[in-house]
């Protein structure tokens, strides 16, 4: 009995560790946006494509490939539109990782990190 209590433990918890792709259409989030950049250029991201890191991209969890996302500053009100590429962010407490270029145009190189919006928009 103790064994098939804890098979269906184990069970319950892999199912919740399962990574689930959500419907991109309404995501609407606000979290904390960090960036990446000559270190990883060149280097394959998730999707299979080379990291560039004057390219418009970004990495989310769970977002599907090709998205498009608006992401805005709720510092400073500037916003970009990257497309997801990759996975990430790797650290706790990070919503969406960006490209250098889309950082850069968000004026968020200088700290690192920004309070951001991000939304999905259509195609």
């Amino acid at each position: 009995m103790k064994s098939l209590l804890a098979a269906c433990s184990l069970l319950f918890l892999l199912a919740g560790c399962a990574s689930h792709v959500i419907d991109p259409r309404g995501y609407d989030k606000t979290g904390v946006a960090s960036y990446y950049g000559a270190k990883h250029h060149g280097k394959r991201t998730a999707s299979g494509e080379p990291f560039n890191q004057h390219g418009m991209t970004a990495a989310h969890r769970e977002l599907p490939f090709g998205t498009r996302v608006k992401v805005t500053n709720l510092n400073n009100d500037k916003s970009v539109v990257v497309r997801i590429n990759d996975r990430g962010p790797h650290t706790r407490g990070r919503l969406i990782d960006l490209s250098r270029a889309a950082a850069q145009q968000l004026g968020m190189i200088r700290s690192g990190t920004a309070k951001v919006r991000v939304q999905a928009i259509r195609d």
